[in-house]
């Protein structure tokens, strides 16, 4: 289950976008990926990621650092 993701589709005022935009180049991430971190982190931070799924980012991480 963890390569796989699920596609939605997100419509976003212009001004929120390029906003986003320039914080995720700040980051060294694509806009998508920033969009997932940034909800991640919000999940955690209000107890409702569960730890499985916390276990699965951590897999994430560590085979995008190698």
């Amino acid at each position: 289950m963890a390569g796989q993701k699920k596609s939605f589709l997100l419509r976003i005022d212009p001004t929120t976008y390029a906003a986003l935009e320039k914080w995720a180049d700040d980051e060294f991430r694509s806009v998508n990926a920033h969009v997932e971190y940034l909800l991640r982190e919000s999940l955690k931070k209000a107890g409702r990621l569960g730890k499985q799924a916390i276990s699965v980012e951590s897999q994430d991480n560590k085979e995008e650092n190698e």
